[in-house]
């Protein structure tokens, strides 16, 4: 039986006047049915969130109670909201129970983050304290590829902070979202939290909405800009996540044979469809051929197949839109004189199927390399100097990660420091964690998500100052 998801909206399920069709991507079938909020349903969540706020403000140890037991909430029904998100998202169902438990590591970690306060001076004169006050309502625009976890990157600094929230997901992936407004209705008070979805048309109503004081945004870059520009007018704060397209950088000591899983599994995690997962490899002339074959040999060993099928390990791509997009830029890099060392193609039968592609004789100019793929193909590029790859890696308007791999760990942390990128690893990659702070340079984004730095962004800052004379 069809599941009937509602919106949350002053802690009531609340129906829409209309639905659009969610797709199952490893079928191409549309297996659900999600409600299209009418822009009267948009303004009454502002009014909860709006209305939700002073009360919520008021009471931090309140606040950190609800995010312990909202925490407790997504580890308790895991496996449940997983099964949504391997419907609505594809990825394997291991995969999407534990993207529900990290957004409870999340919400557990905010919970608990010491806000001790900034005293700048303390004399006989003055007693001046640097405070952190939310900002009101936030609302929140998230995307298709970790739906519900990157919902919580934005939920748990901004509901701590004390600010309310109205949450829009991707209409790709809405019914993981709706699901945790139900499951959390007798969690948060009524109108903290509100989820509402729909279409592009949606988004673009919340950016111009003149109740939030804040957007937090997850997307692409050309999404991005939209937002900002139509932030600007009211002034709005911004934070916002957006492309990359990292690059690793394998220095002439490493062995590609020890290394090969790893840069495989951080390229094609989540098959691909990470905005900090390794985009392209940059690989020196005297080992290029033993890690086009080692990351080959990797590819062609994978199962892909429906996430809710045992042993699965890649599932389909999310959407349409982005299949056609991956197989166009494999099929132009292969017209190009490429090489396809394992895959290259989409895969026969129903769904959104690629099959785990690496390409080889490749350089910068052609698209793939040039552009974020975000799918499972990788190009790998072979470099002459390391300042020429460094000169390569930073030559984009991206700068969200990159990595460099070693035998020499000190050598390879100096060449990272030369990445122009928000997160350098060293022979690792994907390496997030709610204490890190994550975000990009360039084109990448604007503000920072995760640790405090990330609670920093959904606050204003005042100067709390106390004469003593």
């Amino acid at each position: 039986m069809p599941e009937h998801f509602t919106m949350t909206i002053g802690g009531e399920s609340v129906a829409a006047p209309a639905t659009f069709g969610v797709v199952d991507p490893a079928t191409g079938e549309v297996a659900e049915q999600a409600p299209d909020a009418s822009r009267d349903q948009l303004d009454a969540a502002m009014a909860a969130a709006r209305d939700a706020f002073p009360a919520w403000r008021a009471d931090e140890p309140a606040r950190r109670k609800a995010l312990l037991a909202a925490a407790d909430v997504l580890f308790a029904r895991s496996e449940e909201i997983g099964r949504i998100i391997t419907l609505e998202q594809g990825k394997p169902l291991a995969d999407a129970t534990m993207e529900v438990v990290a957004g409870g590591v999340w919400l557990k970690y905010y919970a608990e983050l010491e806000l001790p306060p900034e005293v700048i001076q303390d004399d006989a004169s003055a007693r001046v304290e640097v405070v952190r006050r939310p900002m009101g309502v936030v609302a929140a625009i998230t995307p298709w590829n970790y739906p519900l976890l990157l919902g919580m990157w934005k939920i748990a600094p901004a509901l701590l902070a004390g600010n309310t929230m109205v949450l829009k997901p991707s209409p790709y992936t809405p019914l993981s979202s709706l699901k945790v407004g139900e499951v959390l209705r007798d969690v948060l008070p009524p109108g903290v939290l509100n989820v509402v979805t729909g279409g592009d048309e949606l988004g673009a109503w919340m950016t111009a909405h003149p109740v939030p004081r804040k957007i937090s945004f997850t997307g692409s870059v050309e999404t991005g800009k939209r937002v900002a520009s139509a932030a600007a007018p009211d002034l709005k704060r911004v934070t916002l996540e957006l492309g990359g397209n990292d690059a690793a950088i394998v220095l002439d000591d490493a062995d590609p044979a020890a290394i090969a899983e790893k840069l495989f599994g951080a390229a094609f995690m989540n098959n691909g469809q990470v905005c900090s997962a390794i985009k392209r490899v940059y690989a020196p002339e005297s080992l290029y051929g033993d890690v086009v074959e080692a990351l080959a040999a990797r590819a062609r060993s994978v199962k892909v197949g429906n996430g809710m099928e045992e042993g699965v390990q890649y599932g389909p791509i999310n959407n349409r839109p982005q299949y056609e997009r991956v197989s166009e830029l494999v099929a132009d890099a292969i017209a190009g004189g490429a090489r396809a060392a394992a895959g290259g193609r989409p895969i026969d039968g129903p769904g959104y199927f690629f099959e785990p592609t690496i390409l080889a004789d490749i350089a910068d100019g052609v698209r793939i390399v040039d552009e974020e793929q975000f799918g499972p193909a990788l190009p790998v590029i072979r470099y002459g100097s390391l300042d020429e790859a460094l000169a390569r890696a930073n030559g984009t308007s991206f700068g969200l990660s990159g990595s460099v791999w070693s035998a020499d760990a000190d050598r390879a942390a100096e060449v990272a420091g030369r990445l122009e990128c928000g997160t350098a690893w060293v022979n690792t990659h994907l390496a997030l964690a709610p204490h890190q702070p994550f975000g990009g340079f360039k084109w990448s984004g604007v503000g920072v998500e995760n640790g405090p730095w990330g609670l920093h962004g959904f606050t204003e800052l005042q100067v709390l100052h106390r004469a003593k004379a």
